[in-house]
């Protein structure tokens, strides 16, 4: 299992069409609005890292997201 945590800028005031959009997104297990640097963290739970980076080129086409930046985890067994 490989798990991304993928922090996302988006326009400003579209906040609610981003969300509504990322969560149509298969893969994506959770979504946080937070204040900061960033509008939105996503965590990505997959099963290899090509799935994961599929899931982030989705995020990225959405189209009020400005940036992404992707943190790659994996379970130690």
């Amino acid at each position: 299992m490989v798990i991304g945590v993928t922090m996302v800028n988006v326009l400003p005031g579209s906040e609610r069409p981003a969300f509504n959009e990322l969560q149509k997104i298969e893969g994506i297990k959770d979504i946080y609005h937070v204040f900061g640097e960033y509008d939105f963290v996503v965590i990505i739970e997959v099963d290899d890292l090509g799935s994961l980076n599929s899931i982030v080129d989705l995020i990225r086409e959405t189209n009020s997201v400005t940036a992404t930046q992707t943190i790659v985890g994996a379970e130690l067994k």
